[in-house]
């Protein structure tokens, strides 16, 4: 994975290619991959995660892949608030 630039922070390790974000929480062993709509249906970027799984699966770790969505945020988001403050009450 060449040319990726490294971001330490305690712990935790952020890693940016291109646009593909990379989280490893060493305490938590947890590998958070987030993914752009372009990213998501690409075949180039699915070649690239393979090897990533591999390493990180051999080192105990979750990988979990993030993808981005094609709804309003905003709008689901208020109206599952919404729903738990109902539940709630």
């Amino acid at each position: 994975m060449c040319g990726m630039g490294r971001l330490f922070v305690g712990k935790n390790r952020k890693r940016t290619v291109s646009s593909l974000t990379m989280n490893v929480n060493e305490e938590s062993h947890i590998v958070e991959i987030w993914l752009t709509n372009a990213e998501k249906t690409s075949e180039t970027v699915c070649q690239r995660l393979k090897p990533i799984f591999s390493v990180y699966k051999k080192q105990g770790y979750l990988v979990a892949v993030f993808e981005s969505g094609d709804q309003d945020l905003a709008g689901l988001t208020s109206a599952l608030l919404c729903e738990n403050r109902t539940r709630l009450a």
